[in-house]
């Protein structure tokens, strides 16, 4: 049984958590909780031991249990998956994880040298394995190297240039507000790209982003060329056959973002999750050996899946044990 400790229960911990939960060899030690907000009520409600990052008698008297402090769950956790805003979790490393002698699991808001590898459970899974600190890249490209790296399998990918189009905020960050506007990302190429070289060496790629007046998901336009000609049919079957990768299309009236996300509510899926990138069939398009795509990236939860498999890889798991298992207990394709 492995112990997990999720430190930062926002968007992605608090959905880490419940997908610790749903698995028969891990335990969640706890979450870390530094201030009293309905996140912490609804872990609290929940069952979820909690421990506290200062402001203890503030949750006490709001009738949350403590357990313990930061270092409590250190002690009882033999990985830590941590969920902090960008920066934080480096600062975290070194003040805590390296001290007390725990592994790590970061996210994407972090540099690539935070972790010993940048994890992306199809492509590199065995990297993470019996590494110490492991950083799961950003939803964007998470989703980006799970759809490039089905091509390179099938095709051999020789450049891919993308153009993302971003959601502002997440659906409940209320505080950014709405933005009457679309802002262009002043850096070429954007950090995607770069990002993804940490997962797949030696790809060419060239990203831009453009951030939009939206909450659901990201869009990713690609143009990827290959190393003979394909027939758009090839490219449809190699991309359905590969995992964590959704084929929508316009015959099941999927003809947006928020017709993604009502697919995903009426599928069960908590919180209206889908895990899976989502590329439409009326998207991919076919000239001599150039694929075109377009496709779509819940930024909530897709990198869910990565962070278990990561979990798992860290302890010695084996890439086919881990990975069956994760799809099967979080119901995904």
């Amino acid at each position: 049984m492995i112990n997990v400790g999720v430190v930062g229960y926002g968007t992605i911990g608090k959905r880490v958590a419940d997908a610790v939960m749903l698995q028969d060899d891990m335990k969640l030690a706890g979450i870390v909780a530094h201030s009293y907000n309905f996140k912490i009520m609804a872990a609290s409600l929940k069952g979820i031991r909690i421990f506290s990052l200062g402001n203890r008698e503030l949750l006490e008297k709001n009738g949350i249990k403590v357990e313990g402090d930061f270092d409590s769950l250190l002690d009882s956790a033999d990985i830590i998956v941590d969920a902090t805003p960008g920066g934080l979790g480096k600062e975290n490393k070194e003040k805590y994880y390296i001290k007390k002698d725990v592994k790590a699991v970061f996210q994407g808001g972090e540099k690539a040298d935070v972790g010993e590898s940048s994890f992306v459970a199809q492509v590199n899974y065995d990297d993470a394995l019996n590494k110490r600190y492991v950083r799961v890249v950003s939803c964007n490209t998470t989703g980006l190297s799970r759809t490039i790296n089905a091509l390179d399998r099938a095709f051999g990918v020789v450049n891919v240039n993308a153009t993302l189009i971003r959601r502002a905020a997440d659906p409940g960050e209320s505080r950014k507000g709405p933005i009457n506007a679309l802002v262009p990302t002043l850096e070429l190429p954007s950090h995607h790209g770069p990002d993804v070289k940490t997962v797949i060496p030696g790809i060419e790629i060239f990203t831009t982003a453009i951030v939009a007046s939206t909450t659901l998901m990201h869009i990713h336009t690609l143009s990827v060329e290959v190393r003979k000609e394909v027939e758009r049919e090839d490219v449809l079957k190699v991309l359905r056959k590969a995992p964590r990768i959704r084929i929508v299309s316009k015959e099941e009236r999927i003809n947006s973002t928020a017709e993604i996300i009502e697919f995903a509510r009426d599928l069960g899926r908590g919180r209206g999750d889908m895990p899976e990138v989502c590329i439409w069939k009326e998207g991919i398009g076919v000239n001599g050996r150039s694929i075109f795509l377009i496709q779509a990236v819940h930024q909530e939860s897709i990198v869910v899946p990565e962070n278990i498999d990561a979990i798992r890889a860290m302890s010695g798991v084996p890439f086919e044990s881990s990975f069956k298992k994760t799809n099967e207990s979080l119901r995904i394709e």
